[in-house]
């Protein structure tokens, strides 16, 4: 190549697995260059990088799993300032009529990548929400753990000694929590009386060590959402794990929602045309999305229906226009969705941790 030859623009995509990870390259026509396997280890992501620069310009990287597998990866390559994008996996269609592989599905990685039909912009996973996601999936974890504890103590009690069960059966959660953890059976297990009493002292410590656990994160996720986000706190119906659930969804980098309507989407709260026949104009819920962002919304949407008066005197006017309860909880989700956008993409603190450069070399 001589000096003024133009410099060749390459596009790269990657097949992330939990072992290794498959690169492959591509030029503006989509035509294959050349693809290698690198191990998923932080010398191997450096080495694809190299990898990746050396057939040309990058343009851009499409990987798949960036929130999983490709994690690791995504982060050294922006920290390199490539610009990478999200890539769903093949659809079952092309799969079956092009087959399945590691190199097949790196190339249409970067395919997706040089074609723009893979745009999406990853979460960055660096900065306060990555904490808050960590507190609560370990806070969900330990709430169905505690859910599934207390089903065990009353289905126990249901054919444990009867003088516990009469004396257990009208007392509240705690106070029963607190008499079990209290019981001193014998050392006979061959009474099944005595073996009943063991396993509900057991159950009932472990379900007040979950309690605690749980408590312990809620209030680490409490002083997190503060942090972040306290406008959010402040509205009508939107509590601790709603602002957690919703600052998970947009992700330490929410710059990349382009518009409030993108948001909608990603939470699956922007309206679907279902109109048909004589029946025009109608829309229905949508399905798609997020559905821990949509459940967020629906809550909050629940909250303000009972309790918020203008969202009440709402109810009532679309009601009497014909709409149905599905109708108008779509039409609150989707306003709650625009409210809750301008106030995600406001955070009162920077949610990305600055990365001060390495010096340059002498």
């Amino acid at each position: 190549m001589t000096e003024n030859s133009p410099v060749l623009e390459v596009f790269g995509g990657v097949d992330t697995h939990s072992l290794t990870h498959h690169a492959a390259v591509v030029d503006t026509l989509g035509r294959e260059l050349d693809d290698q396997e690198f191990p998923a280890t932080p010398a191997g992501y450096e080495a694809l990088q190299a990898w990746l620069v050396g057939f040309g310009q990058l343009v851009r990287v499409g990987v798949e799993g960036t929130g999983s597998y490709g994690a690791g990866l995504m982060r050294v390559l922006t920290g390199t300032g490539i610009v990478v994008v999200e890539v769903d996996r093949p659809d079952r269609t092309a799969r079956r009529s092009l087959g399945k592989s590691d190199p097949l599905d790196a190339y249409a990685a970067a395919r997706a990548a040089a074609s723009g039909r893979a745009t999406g912009t990853p979460k960055s996973r660096d900065g306060i929400v990555e904490s808050i996601r960590c507190l609560r999936l370990a806070q969900r974890s330990a709430i169905k753990a505690r859910t599934q504890c207390i089903n065990q103590i009353r289905a126990l009690l249901v054919n444990g000694p009867a003088d516990l069960r009469e004396h257990l059966a009208q007392l509240p959660t705690a106070k029963m929590i607190k008499s079990l953890t209290r019981l001193r059976p014998t050392t006979d297990l061959t009474d099944p009386h005595v073996a009943c009493k063991l396993a509900l002292r057991s159950l009932a410590r472990r379900y007040a060590s979950l309690d605690e656990e749980i408590k312990q994160l809620h209030r680490g996720l409490c002083d997190l959402t503060r942090q972040v986000a306290p406008q959010l706190l402040e509205r009508p119906g939107i509590g601790v794990q709603v602002t957690a659930q919703l600052l998970i969804t947009a992700g330490d980098n929410p710059g990349r929602l382009g518009s409030e309507a993108s948001f909608a989407h990603l939470a699956g709260v922007a309206p679907v045309p279902a109109s048909s026949g004589k029946r025009q104009h109608r829309h229905r819920l949508n399905r798609g999305g997020d559905r821990s962002a949509n459940n967020a919304l629906y809550t909050v949407a629940l909250v303000r229906m009972r309790y918020h008066e203008p969202t009440r005197a709402y109810v009532e006017r679309r009601t009497a226009e014909g709409l149905s309860k599905k109708d108008i909880i779509r039409c609150l989700k989707r306003a709650i969705a625009r409210e809750v956008y301008r106030l995600l993409t406001r955070p009162t603190v920077p949610l990305v941790r600055t990365v001060t450069a390495p010096p340059a070399a002498a």
